[in-house]
């Protein structure tokens, strides 16, 4: 069973730092270094400095060590002060997608850490170990949850949130609005008998990771490290805990956004090119020449995981090329993907994966392509038009029954196989692995 708890946070005070939002950042993944020197710059108290310290060339002590002892002043000093009583933290954010505005609610709770394939907690996605060697070395230095994982877990009626919806309506949230323009307002909810409600509803129910595989996984690491030293052994240890944000699967403001790819390093493919590679395995289901939103718009009324989308960067001053392709042989990703469902082998991320990159680009021009992801069209067709890729691929989105058979079946799909908009706020609340 999952089992869920409430905890004392670390929060900022506002008393000290000001607006809420000049504190908060995205998480370590989506930050570049043009937003790091922003963030850097919005003050000297945001959260960017312990989650994606810069380096110091001149110095001697390395980032990770940098960000714990900004992290220790800052609670020397109670920039950062603890709650005093265990509470959860509800958290509504708002936000536009391409003239939609969403609202997505969930609740910000202690989990219990259990290894994946052994309970109700359930990843979605593949990792790296790059990622979670980085996020270990910061968990280690500083013994803080920075960033919550994002968990999503089944709730048709939205029942479990219900309880909680009287008491946000009736308090004023802390608001902090962060640099995309996305509105996210907390309360803290430390009232017993909600935070009952809560554990008791969440028992039986499975979690499936929407985003934070890597701090998850991180966590894992950093518990075994702290029950082989002997610093975890009582079960109730802050470290056998992770920080977690917990969003019904029906919420309306749960949205999952494509995540198309741009491919570099094949130097001179033409569209003709790509057809004829494609030809043995995809039909041509439409041609939309420079024309990349009917492209794109084709693929989604399409409501098939089978059709993809293909753009090439005009060569000179010529215009670009686009085009829709179907898979015909579907029985490619049975040889490819043996060990694999049948439901991962038909997901169009999984094909776009195993056969095109992986076998007919490599296979056909000779190198394997460098790959960059980006998830609105117009990064797609920024990236074209500036031709700082060769090939764009459009990529239909996975849906959230797509996420719960995956997991719930055992499997992991490709990496950067969904992108649950907006990225969960770093700077919110604090999860101390050391003093609950």
């Amino acid at each position: 069973m999952a089992e869920i708890r409430a905890f004392r946070g670390f929060r900022y005070d506002l008393g000290r730092i000001g607006r809420l939002g000049d504190v908060i950042a995205p998480p370590y993944d989506v930050v570049d270094a043009a937003l790091q020197q922003q963030l850097y710059d919005s003050s000297e108290y945001n959260v960017i400095r312990l989650e994606l310290t810069q380096d110091d060339p001149a110095s001697t002590v390395d980032k990770y060590s940098t960000a714990a002892r900004t992290l220790h002043g800052w609670l020397n000093d109670d920039i950062l002060k603890q709650d005093t009583t265990r509470t959860i933290y509800v958290l509504e954010q708002e936000f536009e997608i391409e003239g939609t505005t969403f609202v997505r609610r969930g609740f910000l709770a202690r989990v219990r850490l259990e290894p994946f394939g052994s309970g109700t907690i359930f990843p979605h996605e593949q990792t790296l170990a790059g990622p979670k060697a980085d996020r270990l070395k910061l968990l280690q230095a500083t013994g803080f949850n920075l960033s919550p994982v994002f968990g999503i877990y089944p709730d048709e009626a939205g029942s479990l949130f219900a309880k909680i919806e009287p008491l946000i309506r009736n308090a004023p949230p802390i608001t902090a609005v962060d640099h995309l323009g996305v509105i996210n307002r907390l309360w803290p909810v430390p009232e017993t008998g909600v935070i009952s409600h809560l554990v008791g509803g969440m028992g039986p129910k499975p979690i499936y990771i929407a985003d934070g595989h890597h701090r998850y996984e991180t966590g894992l690491k950093y518990l075994a490290e702290q029950q082989a030293a002997g610093n975890a052994d009582d079960p109730d240890s802050p470290a056998n805990f992770t920080m977690m944000m917990l969003v019904g699967m029906s919420d309306p403001g749960l949205v999952i956004l494509p995540t198309h790819r741009l491919l570099s390093g094949m130097a001179g493919v033409t569209a003709a090119d790509l057809r004829s590679a494609l030809s043995p395995y995809f039909a041509v289901a439409g041609e939309f020449g420079s024309d990349a939103a009917a492209c794109w718009d084709h693929v989604q009324l399409e409501e098939s995981q089978q059709v993809l989308g293909f753009g090439i960067p005009a060569a000179g001053d010529g215009a670009e090329e686009w085009f829709a392709v179907k898979l015909t042989d579907a029985t490619i990703m049975e040889k490819l993907a043996a060990d694999k469902s049948v439901e991962w082998r038909a997901l169009a991320v999984s094909i776009l994966q195993k056969l095109v990159i992986e076998q007919i680009l490599p296979r056909t021009f000779g190198t394997m392509p460098r790959v960059g992801y980006v998830h609105l069209l117009r990064e797609v067709t920024d990236a074209a038009k500036a031709k700082s890729c060769r090939i764009a691929c459009l990529v239909p989105a996975v849906s959230m029954d797509h996420v719960e058979f995956i997991a719930g079946n055992r499997e992991t799909m490709p990496p950067k196989s969904t992108y649950f908009y907006p990225k969960l706020p770093t700077g919110l609340v604090f999860h101390s692995l050391k003093k609950d």
